[in-house]
């Protein structure tokens, strides 16, 4: 089938790639010179494990090309709108901005029978007034909503194997006929047995911020017990142990520590809560407000732990701070806690040096003003507190007894408690992690 991605960002363009891999003519179109440019010489503009390897792999098939030119987008059957909705500036709700465009830039190249299909987040409501435009334009085109459930460094795999299929269109039915194309597109991970669901438009456009929230809120869960833990004695990793093991609650995203970040799970939560608020049903998720407040509350926390391991002060205090990225695996540093403490310590006295194994370039453009380093054991030298806040492996897999002699003072915070407090306590270390004695 012949397919256009519009929108080549993070999303578009592991889906273009990875719809080409499935068999499918595909191009891929953004306004992003450069990043069109980069793309058809088989380079990601970001990082994502094995997605310059497939970009190289199609692109020898001759079934992946890339465009500058919406009138590329002519003659193929789908289309999927991939672009951003990031936070609106001052507000909590998402910019369509980006959407619109893309939807507008498309629609003098519809022809009859041709199917659109959304997978940006964006508040519900969205796809019923985009359906009515691209019907005004071109009535024999139909929208669907088809929500992306992406885990950035897991991009490529969660896309060709999905853990499920949402198609949302106007009527909610199983036999639209842009269920059938969807189907075609989709047609391996489906005959893998991926679960496939039709809804309407609304509920489609709300499975994604629905299932954001859920996944935000359990992890805000096990950070307020993190504070309750600290404030009686207790170990929250012991505690989420316990209560994982409970088949209605389960052990995923219990893992207490600096909060969460990134491009998907802040904006969508606040968007969340503010369409809802433009619906008149604000008090349905006023409790996600919490939920928000308990995230940004880590960052400060850790402050706070970072100046009583350094004895009370952070002044002129040289601190390495392990990891950029608010996730391992990836370079985005969208909304990342770690970045988020290093500045509020450099801005409280303390030199900070920050490292990171892929995200030192995109964390250099968010915050100019820190001192960053890419060899890690440069960066640790001569540290008199160690902060590991993004849990890459390498630095999970740090020899506290071999360290010990580089830095000034053997102190470490681990952010993410993925460390051996016992170990690293046995080579000297004064550890501490969040929410264990």
């Amino acid at each position: 089938m012949r397919i256009s991605v519009i929108g080549c960002g993070y999303l578009g363009a592991v889906h273009a790639a990875c719809m080409a891999k499935l068999g499918h003519e595909v191009v891929g179109i953004d306004v992003d010179e450069k990043k069109i440019s980069d793309l058809a010489a088989a380079t990601a503009p970001f990082f994502e494990p094995g997605l310059d390897d497939l970009l190289r792999e199609v692109q020898s098939t001759g079934r992946l090309s890339f465009s500058c030119d919406a009138a590329a987008a002519a003659g193929s059957r789908v289309h999927f709108i991939c672009v951003g909705t990031p936070q609106r500036h001052g507000e909590n709700a998402a910019d369509l901005t980006f959407v619109d465009a893309a939807v507008e830039a498309l629609l003098p190249h519809l022809s009859p029978g041709d199917v659109v299909v959304g997978k940006s987040t964006v508040p519900v409501g969205t796809a019923s007034r985009l359906n009515r435009r691209i019907r005004d334009v071109q009535p024999e085109a139909t929208l669907v909503w088809n929500p992306e459930f992406l885990r950035e460094g897991h991009a490529v795999a969660d896309t060709l194997h999905p853990d499920r299929l949402v198609y949302g269109n106007e009527d909610g039915l199983e036999d639209n006929p842009a269920v059938s194309v969807l189907d075609e597109v989709y047609a391996s991970p489906i005959s893998s047995g991926t679960p496939r669901l039709v809804t309407d438009h609304p509920t489609s456009e709300l499975v994604k911020t629905a299932a954001n929230s859920f996944l935000a809120t359990k992890i805000s869960f096990i950070n307020a017990m993190a504070e309750l833990c600290e404030a009686a004695g207790a170990d929250v990793t012991q505690l989420a142990d316990a209560i994982g093991l409970d088949d209605r609650i389960g052990r995923k995203f219990l893992n207490a520590g600096i909060g969460f970040g990134g491009g998907c799970l802040p904006k969508d939560i606040r968007a969340f809560m503010a369409r809802a608020g433009e619906l008149g049903a604000d008090q349905a998720l006023t409790f996600l407000r919490e939920v928000d407040a308990i995230n940004m509350r880590r960052r400060s926390k850790v402050v706070e732990l970072t100046r009583e391991l350094c004895d009370g002060s952070l002044l002129g205090k040289r601190i390495t701070v392990l990891g950029a990225a608010f996730k391992p695996e990836s370079d985005d540093v969208r909304d990342s806690p770690a970045l988020s403490i290093a500045a509020q310590l450099q801005l409280q006295g303390a030199v900070v040096t920050v490292t990171d194994p892929k995200a030192l370039r995109n964390a250099q453009r968010r915050f100019p003003e820190l001192h960053y380093q890419q060899d890690a054991e440069v960066a640790m030298s001569g540290a008199e507190a160690l902060l590991l806040l993004t849990e890459w492996k390498q630095y999970r897999d740090l020899d506290p007894y071999e360290l010990s002699g580089s830095v000034a003072t053997p102190k470490i915070l681990d952010g993410r408690n993925i460390l051996n407090p016992e170990k690293w306590r046995a080579a000297g270390w004064s550890y501490r992690g969040l929410g264990r004695p």
